[in-house]
């Protein structure tokens, strides 16, 4: 494929860029704000967070960040994935007080008058301290009951906390162990230690946080915490300041600085970056492309002789999964191999990359033939998609894809849950 620059916002989609010149994403300054720890006077006149928004619990310090699919580095020629972060990440620069002057007339006057101004001080940038090494006991602790899968009771000691970040296993899972970068699915409840507060949890809604272990993405007590334990692990986690928000804290979920963090975490499931899906697959539907399973591979994917390109969306089922029913607006973690229908040439793959891709459904990340398809399939399916040009790319060229393609796609669904579009 065509090589493109670091953060280059056409190189996002499975396939290519979507049609048109380019790309604009407007994203809430409040928003931003929030995120990456400003904005918390704002925050506090606007009042805590409504019932139906998620209270996220996202990272105030921005780590080396991995693109979409989890890359350490991101090599142009690794891919079209994740750009939509680069782009966030320059606009929380440009938030954190770099200032930015625009002349628009040549004007000499106006020019030197500009130069010799006085400028502003710039704004402090949020600071936090070093995170504390993880131990896995401590004197006073929670007291928590209830099964894993279930809304935990936590129950809150009168004596302070000692200041330590623990992770203290409760219940030892029999499932894969979590590495760093690969993707989990977690339950949690959260409290405020010293208050007592009830924070967010993920079993109100039914829905699990995803994100990918140790990327940085989320607070150190959540994105740490999960890394070399089991699935089916539950932790009782105890996170100091510097382990969750640090010295500003996070006004519109009612934490406050110096406030130490209290989570329950039930690890669902750990899927490593070259995960695919096992197991019998069935043929796809009469007429659709034949499929064969290459393992970690891309797989084989063969139009059938004289069959007609087909001018609707297309679905075959191969491995039925056994999860739950991915809703528009969550993120879904998928492998997948990409042909064109009229000659069977390979234009793309994850599995070439060894790197799951992660998308959000319903968000305009994917061609619109992605969304449909995979929006309302089980978690744990292999589907074969076959996609006419007016739900992928249209009459324009992308890269290896010609103009008014259509478009053969097998998609290994490995998980879904609550998480960001970064």
């Amino acid at each position: 494929m065509t090589e493109k620059s670091v953060g280059d916002p056409t190189a996002a989609r499975p396939g290519g860029p979507l049609p048109g010149d380019g790309e604009s994403i407007v994203v809430p300054p409040a928003i931003l704000k929030q995120q990456a720890g400003w904005g918390q006077e704002e925050a506090r006149a606007a009042g805590a967070a409504k019932d139906d928004e998620p209270q996220v619990f996202a990272s105030t310090v921005r780590r080396r960040d991995l693109d979409e699919s989890g890359y350490d580095e991101n090599p142009g020629s690794a891919g079209k994935l994740g750009v939509i972060l680069g782009t966030v990440l320059a606009v929380l620069l440009v938030g954190s007080g770099v200032t930015l002057y625009m002349v628009n007339k040549p004007d000499s006057d106006k020019k030197a008058a500009a130069d010799s101004a006085p400028t502003a001080p710039a704004q402090p940038t949020p600071t936090q301290a070093p995170v504390p090494p993880i131990k896995n006991d401590a004197k006073v602790l929670p007291a928590v009951s209830g099964d894993f899968g279930a809304k935990a009771n936590i129950e809150l000691p009168k004596d302070a906390p000692d200041g330590n970040f623990v992770v203290k296993t409760l219940t030892e899972g029999t499932g894969a162990e979590v590495k760093k970068n690969d993707w989990v699915t977690i339950d949690f409840t959260s409290k405020v230690w010293a208050s007592g507060k009830d924070l967010a949890n993920s079993f109100d809604k039914n829905k699990p946080q995803l994100f990918q272990a140790g990327a940085g993405k989320l607070i150190p007590a959540l994105d740490d915490a999960v890394t070399g334990h089991k699935a089916g692990s539950r932790l009782l986690v105890v996170a100091p300041p510097a382990a969750a928000f640090g010295d500003q804290g996070n006004t519109q979920m009612g934490v406050g600085p110096k406030d130490n963090l209290v989570f329950v975490i039930d690890i669902k499931q750990g899927t490593a970056p070259d995960a695919v899906l096992g197991g019998e697959m069935a043929a796809p539907a009469e007429g659709m492309p034949k499929v064969k399973d290459n393992g970690k591979k891309p797989a084989t994917i063969t139009p059938v002789p004289g069959v007609a390109a087909p001018t609707e969306l297309k679905t075959s089922v191969l491995i039925q999964g056994k999860g739950r029913k991915i809703e528009s607006g969550e993120k879904v973690i998928v492998q997948y191999t990409g042909v064109t229908y009229a000659d069977g040439k390979q234009f793309d793959s994850s599995l070439e990359r060894g790197q799951a891709f992660g998308f959000v459904t319903g968000g305009g990340g994917v061609i619109e033939g992605w969304d449909k398809a995979v929006t309302g399939q089980t978690i744990g399916s292999r589907i074969e998609v076959v996609i006419p040009p007016a739900m992928g790319y249209g009459d324009k060229a992308s890269e290896k894809i010609p103009a008014n393609s259509t478009l053969v796609f097998v998609i290994d669904i490995l998980d879904a849950g609550v998480g960001g579009a970064d």
